[in-house]
């Protein structure tokens, strides 16, 4: 996105008024991917200044807008779109929509992940990503998970879903959404990752460690020089957790 974003709004960087129109969160984006090109050519204390001139700021969710945010959250018929859409897709998509259930990952990290376990396995290179010791996937072994922001590392998992994932066929989004949308289904995929962390916290594990499972880094200082989690005990609640949720998601 933000490659996109950089040469879509490239003209900005000398002239930024067109970023005064875009909708917050768009501008946000486009903001990003300008600063990173304005450093990469050396212009970034003059694009700075530029975007002062024009008055240009972040958007900033203020603690009311989260508060309702919140409550638009509500997942009260996620499980009853999760059956229906788990009927309309072929079985390796079924597959699929009950892993990113299970791992809480974002869509695509979804896909990319469910890919590259059957591409490893059919090259018998499945150990270099998944830690059977800790049943663990090792995201951050592989460029693909790791960008500018919105990482994920690691991913608990038990292994008999990991082979049967390995069994299986290749994904792909824009099937898996006209698959939904002939069967008059809008795609809450990435809902799935909000009713994971929620599941996880009411169901032993503290916030931090949901963070870590999806990829969040907070920036305080005891995550960053005093925090030292068991792995195996994390894997060990981690998993009893995901037992509770497969009850759940049948």
């Amino acid at each position: 996105m933000q490659l996109n974003n950089a040469k879509k709004y490239s003209d900005c960087l000398e002239n930024p008024s067109e970023i005064v129109l875009l909708s917050p969160s768009v501008r946000s984006n486009v903001l990003k991917a300008l600063i990173c090109l304005s450093k990469y050519l050396g212009k970034y204390l003059d694009f700075k200044e530029k975007i002062k001139q024009y008055g240009i700021k972040w958007d900033r969710t203020d603690s009311l807008q989260t508060f309702i945010n919140i409550m638009n959250n509500n997942h009260d018929d996620l499980l009853d779109w999760y059956s229906k859409a788990y009927n309309a897709l072929s079985d390796h998509e079924k597959l699929y929509l009950r892993f990113i259930s299970l791992s809480g990952l974002r869509v695509s990290e979804g896909i990319e992940s469910f890919n590259l376990i059957i591409e490893l396995s059919r090259q018998n290179k499945l150990n270099d990503y998944y830690n059977e010791d800790l049943e663990i996937l090792e995201h951050y072994k592989y460029k693909q998970f790791l960008r500018n922001s919105k990482n994920v590392y690691i991913t608990i998992i038990r292994k008999k879903f990991i082979n049967k994932i390995a069994n299986s066929k290749p994904v792909h989004y824009m099937t898996i959404r006209k698959h939904l949308a002939k069967n008059s289904l809008e795609s809450r995929i990435k809902e799935l990752r909000q009713y994971y962390a929620t599941f996880m916290v009411r169901h032993n594990l503290i916030r931090e460690e949901v963070d870590l499972l999806q990829g969040r880094i907070p920036k305080s200082i005891f995550i960053r020089h005093y925090w030292s989690p068991s792995f195996k005990e994390l894997r060990d609640r981690t998993l009893k957790a995901i037992r509770e949720l497969e009850q759940t998601l049948n």
